[in-house]
């Protein structure tokens, strides 16, 4: 289950919908060492994605010996970078191949609106990682035409199999996760976590039948491999030096050696070996000590995720997709934040579970505001601004956990941000004064509580399985409105105000319903096309949360809906019953959780988190259709390039930007393509 990843959008609507500026891309430019100044932090904007750059603050500021840490650790994470290709589809390596052959040799025409068309495909295909959209899941259609493809095959003399060719333009493999549960979770998804013939019945029993040897501790098991049928029979093919995605594993452990002689103590040096001995092996049980080891390790300056983690990806919640995150610690936003952590036993006392529900001890809370300094896998160029690992329960509830808040990734969007859309859909000036005034703090403590408290809060009862098993395809959905639902019922609460983090907790409070009403309801809309139902499960959390308690909050109306001049508008008319059916829900969906209640959660997302009420959407899509702002946005990194003497020794790293998104996607397909075509 994903529990731990959150969009920009999540969290506030006023920090994502910000103007973009349109910059000319082009490969062959070299990288500049420079940051980025507020406003001038676009570096290319294409169909609905925006490409940012990120500072790296403080870099400067940290020991040669630091920054080799740093380096040796975004290498690690670049070197799988084709695994996330793969696992997102069987084809898309063979895809991206053809046409990055085609983009660095076609010599004719570029002024062409179908040359133009496919330089924007490419891009699209580049940001998700794959030929399916990275949000909504939906492949992506080239708006060019299939004889202008054969045209650009044969110009550029790029082999690719008919077969595959015909994939771009017709309707197989259509999407990468589907939801859906009448076309079947594997059978309906492209993702290539699942062999052709395994049906999700199938899985569920492979799995369900593979018990780990300490049941109170289970193994994560199905996270780090692909399952097949061979000769009839289900087989996993682990993802492990010699096994599947091999040659590059054996690229990642080259370089996690590398940055285990430069750790900057004991216990990242042992949580390094153990992640190296778990890449060699494949052995889940190295994986959960490697993540004790992990989340032991505290002290120091410098961070890091890397491995198969998140599983949003795998519609049955067992495959981890790639990842890898290297971060630096914000010292400053990280003091003024870790009170979060010190007081996690307070909320946990005082949050609405029943009484069988809460934790009676919370243990080991690490929450940090980072700078990113490299990232790759899922988390690149779309990435997260608040992560909580590690994801099993178990570990969460003997060892802790860490809890990180993406600093600089933040500030970034903030330097793009504006307020056009966020004025359109407002209620009144009180609205958009509270969003202008508390937007930003707003957004960051329910970043903060999410994570730190909210992933960290509630426990299964005894003898009820891991939600992958007990709720299936609407684990991961549930666990990120738990947690939302957590940091909304203390957003609105003086604790917050006593704990220094504010000094008005009801302007906060108010500021954080108002965005996520809106949002829930009506702008995250703009991410869908007409018609379309929703599928993403940030998206779902966010509308179930959101119709849930209007619809009970009705008899008194405690969110009127406004019509004015044939617009809608949201108005919450009593904060303080909200803030109780806030509390309501969240009770509610832990005891789904704690329970493993699967009807109780089918029902609640099929009902409130799916389908879409059409008429609003329409009215949205043309309200929002006046701004030119892309709903999406993502970042290249930063090169970290080694500066030596004459006689070769490196004596500083130095931080180098692209000029283009292009110059940076292709330096990495020829830098670490690592990866045959068909793994």
């Amino acid at each position: 289950m994903k529990r731990t990843k959150i969009t920009l959008l999540t969290v506030a609507a006023m920090l994502m919908f910000s103007c973009t500026t349109q910059q000319n891309t082009t490969a062959g430019t070299t990288p500049q060492e420079q940051t980025a100044t507020k406003g001038q932090n676009s570096i290319d904007r294409f169909a609905d994605i925006e490409v940012l750059r990120y500072d790296v603050p403080g870099w400067n500021d940290l020991t040669l010996k630091e920054k080799e840490y740093v380096y040796y650790l975004s290498q690690a994470g670049y070197a799988g970078r084709d695994i996330i290709w793969d696992q997102n589809y069987k084809n898309n390596l063979t895809i991206r191949r053809a046409l990055e052959h085609i983009y660095q040799n076609y010599k004719g025409n570029k002024t062409t609106e179908d040359w133009k068309n496919f330089e924007i495909y490419l891009k699209r295909i580049w940001f998700a990682n794959g030929i399916h959209h990275h949000y909504s899941n939906d492949k992506m259609k080239p708006a060019f035409s299939r004889a202008y493809f054969n045209q650009l095959l044969k110009e550029t003399n790029t082999p690719l199999n008919t077969v595959v060719a015909d994939i771009l333009f017709n309707d197989k493999d259509n999407k990468k996760v589907n939801l859906d549960l009448n076309k079947g979770l594997v059978e309906g998804s492209a993702v290539n976590f699942y062999g052709e013939g395994v049906t999700a019945d199938e899985a569920e029993r492979f799995y369900a039948n593979m018990k780990s040897p300490d049941p109170k501790r289970p193994l994560s098991t199905g996270l780090n491999s692909k399952l097949v049928k061979e000769n009839g029979k289900l087989k996993e093919k682990v993802w492990k030096s010699g096994g599947m995605y091999g040659a590059a594993i054996d690229q990642i452990t080259f370089w996690l050696e590398k940055a285990r002689t430069v750790t900057e103590n004991q216990k990242q040096a042992n949580a390094l070996a153990l992640l190296i001995q778990y890449y060699k092996t494949g052995d889940l049980k190295l994986w959960d000590d490697y993540n004790v080891a992990w989340v032991d390790a505290t002290e120091g300056n410098i961070d890091y995720i890397n491995g198969f983690i998140e599983v949003y990806s795998d519609p049955l919640g067992h495959k981890g997709s790639y990842e890898n995150i290297v971060q630096i610690k914000d010292f400053d936003m990280s003091k003024k934040m870790e009170v979060l952590s010190k007081e996690a036993q307070w909320f946990e006392d005082n949050t609405p579970l029943l009484p069988q529900h809460k934790k009676k001890n919370v243990v080991g809370i690490s929450y940090k505001t980072v700078i990113v300094a490299a990232e790759s896998g899922d988390a690149s160029p779309s990435t997260p601004i608040g992560v909580n690992l590690p994801n099993a329960d178990w570990i969460r509830a003997e060892h802790g956990s860490k809890s990180i808040s993406l600093g600089n990734i933040i500030d970034a969007y903030d330097k793009a941000a504006g307020s056009g859309r966020l004025k359109e859909f407002v209620h009144d000036d009180e609205e958009l004064r509270l969003a202008q005034k508390y937007g930003e703090l707003a957004s960051k403590l329910h970043t903060a509580l999410h994570e730190v408290v909210g992933h960290a809060s509630g426990q299964i009862n005894p003898g009820v399985g891991t939600p992958k098993e007990t709720l299936k395809s609407y684990a991961s959905t549930l666990e990120e409105g738990r947690a939302d639902l957590v940091g909304l019922y203390f957003l609105y609460n003086a604790k917050i105000q006593e704990l220094g983090l504010t000094d008005d907790w009801k302007g906060v409070g108010k500021t954080a319903y108002d965005n996520y009403i809106r949002n829930g309801l009506m702008m995250q809309l703009v991410r869908l096309e007409p018609g379309a139902d929703i599928e993403e499960s940030h998206m779902r959390n966010r509308q179930w949360v959101s119709a849930w308690v209007f619809e009970q909050g009705k008899k008194d109306n405690v969110i009127e809906k406004v019509v004015r001049n044939g617009k809608t508008y949201f108005n919450i008319t009593d904060y303080d019953k909200l803030h109780d059916l806030f509390g309501q829900l969240l009770r509610e969906t832990q005891r789904i959780k704690s329970e493993g209640d699967y009807n109780a959660a089918q029902k609640l997302v099929e009902n409130y988190g799916v389908k879409v009420d059409q008429a609003m959407h329409t009215e949205v899509l043309a309200r929002n259709a006046q701004y030119k702002e892309a709903p999406y946005r993502g970042f290249v990194n930063p090169y970290i390039t080694p500066v030596k003497n004459a006689a070769g020794k490196v004596t500083d790293y130095v931080l180098k930007y692209p000029q283009t998104f292009a110059e940076q996607m292709l330096r990495y397909s020829l830098e670490y393509g690592f990866l045959p075509d068909q793994n």
